[in-house]
Parts: C-alpha cells; structure tokens; sequence
C-alpha cells in the first residue's frame, strides 16, 4: 500500500510518501520545509495568520505530490504547537480542505505527548541492531522534546514542552545570547526535563538515539560537513567530545555566523542554540546516569512512525 505521513511540528512540515510491506517502508518520496507554525504560539496561545499561510502552501504542495503519485492513504499528525492553541480550528479547516482532496475525510490530528514518544521510538529503532537495546531515543522538536526508553517494545516515555523554538522565544532574545539569558533557559531546561527523568528509567539504557533536525545539524557540524549530505548523516555517531564543543560554538555565535556554516538551514539558524542547550543538559544526565558518552543520530523519526501505523 502506498501511504502519505505528514508531520507538522512546532518549526517544521515534513512529508514521507511511502510503501508499506511486511512491516517495512520503500521511501518514494521525503521532504521537509521549514513553516514555524508555532511562531509566538508560546506567548500569545494562538497561530499567527501568517504562519498558518505558510503551513496552508506546504501542505497544498505536498498534496499535489500525493495525487502525483498514487497516495492511497493518508495520516497527519500535529503535535506541541497544535496541543493547547485557542484558534486550532482554523487549522483543522485548513488541513480538512487541503488533505480532503487527496483521500476523502483527511484531516489531520493532534496526538498527544504519549503518542508522540511512541511514534518516534518506532520510527527510530526500526534499523538498529537489537544487541544495543535498550535505547534512549530523544526527539528534540521545536515545541517539545520526547524521551522515550525500549527495546522490542516501548518500556516508558514522556513529553515535556520544552523544544529549540520554544526555549529561544521565551529565553534566548539577544544575538549572540547573553550569559544571564542563557543561565535563564538552562534552569527551564533543566526543570523541564526533571519530570522525564523521574518517570523514564534511562540509567537501564545503552544506547543513545537522537532525532529531528536539530540532532541531525549538529551530528552534520560535529562531522565537520561542508554541505548536509542525510545519507551520511543517517545512524552515524558522534562522540560527547565532538558534539559538546559544537553545543557551545553554537550558543556563542551570531545569528549571521550560523547561518554562514555549509549545513545549516536557514530555517534553523535563530533557533539552533536553544536546541544544543537542550543537548548539552540530555548529554550530562545520560552520561552521569548511563555512562553514555555518543549519540547516535537517525534520519529516521516519528515521520516514519507514522507510516508505519497507517491502516
């Protein structure tokens, strides 16, 4: 069967067009532009029109790429950003017309942190070699970041609404942050992240699975890539004394020094250093509590997840 996933984040909107069989997926098509849908959604609890625009032309494109080829079924999903707005039926009417289109009575969802956990583990582990389970897989997205431990199955997980977007819109105002503003969002993240240490035992994990873009550019930056090349990229590994040091680069430059380095994309360059604090706080409680000292970054994600629950 030929499926269509589509998840639409905090920051981004991707799209995976793919067969489905015996339990595995064939990429046809993947794709993934940057449309901040979540842009002010922390200060004022609404979409802004504009990024509603912006969300309304990628989605009306990857839906022509869905006609294009052959999409028989069709699951979106929203997750942080599309949690707790007031004017989310806008965006359901939006997604109903656009999606509607391709398969009659598609719309998208918004799934909840569990869900949101459990997709991406499934999408994550899908190619990694069992002898290194149990894994920790972590999905730092633009509104919240999932931290999820199993092996076979899921053994626990948990959501908090902390994510690279998030974290600079309410933290990182100046360019580059200041020593006090990144004092302030170390103690949100670290808050933050406390409740998902209570409640998924990751002392028990071996392994270290990192996911999303923000995990993906700095694997890229720690490599020492002049361009982003996702075929490399793909379950490679990067060892805390590699990755570390970038983290901190990163929290140290200008926006117009980020957005100088070959494989950054445009649409992560204001939001970069938020996501590596993220890391840099994941890293130290993974490290102490596991004796962790790599992470493995994966391509694929909850956007993988999601094809493979379709019907």
């Amino acid at each position: 069967m030929r499926v269509a996933a589509v998840d639409c984040g905090t920051n981004s909107i991707r799209l995976l067009i793919a067969d489905v069989a015996d339990g595995g997926l064939t990429d046809v098509h993947r794709e993934m532009r940057i449309v901040r849908l979540g842009q002010g959604v922390d200060a004022t609890g609404e979409f802004a029109p504009e990024a509603l625009a912006r969300t309304r032309a990628a989605l009306s494109d990857y839906a022509e790429l869905m006609r294009r080829h052959g999409v028989g079924a069709v699951r979106m999903v929203a997750t942080s950003a599309a949690r707790d707005v007031g004017n989310r039926d806008a965006f359901f009417a939006m997604t109903a017309e656009v999606l509607g289109a391709v398969v009659a009575g598609s719309v998208a969802e918004v799934i909840s942190g569990a869900a949101e956990a459990e997709l991406s583990f499934r999408g994550a582990v899908g190619e990694l070699d069992s002898a290194a389970a149990p894994f920790v897989v972590v999905d730092l997205g633009g509104g919240s970041t999932e931290v999820v431990l199993g092996g076979a199955e899921v053994v626990a997980g948990h959501s908090v609404d902390i994510g690279c977007v998030r974290l600079t819109e309410r933290c990182l105002h100046s360019d580059p942050p200041t020593a006090d503003e990144i004092a302030a969002a170390r103690a949100v993240v670290r808050e933050a992240l406390a409740e998902a240490w209570r409640r998924v035992p990751v002392d028990q994990a071996r392994t270290w699975v990192g996911v999303a873009g923000t995990m993906t550019t700095l694997a890229a930056l720690a490599h020492k890539m002049t361009t982003y090349d996702s075929e490399a990229i793909h379950l490679s590994r990067v060892g805390f004394d590699d990755l570390l040091p970038v983290c901190a680069e990163l929290l140290a430059m200008t926006r117009k020094q980020r957005a100088a380095l070959g494989p950054m994309h445009e649409g992560r360059v204001d939001v970069i250093g938020g996501g590596a604090l993220v890391v840099q706080e994941l890293a130290a409680v993974l490290g102490q509590r596991a004796g962790i000292d790599e992470l493995v970054v994966s391509e694929h994600d909850i956007l993988d997840g999601i094809a493979l629950s379709i019907g």
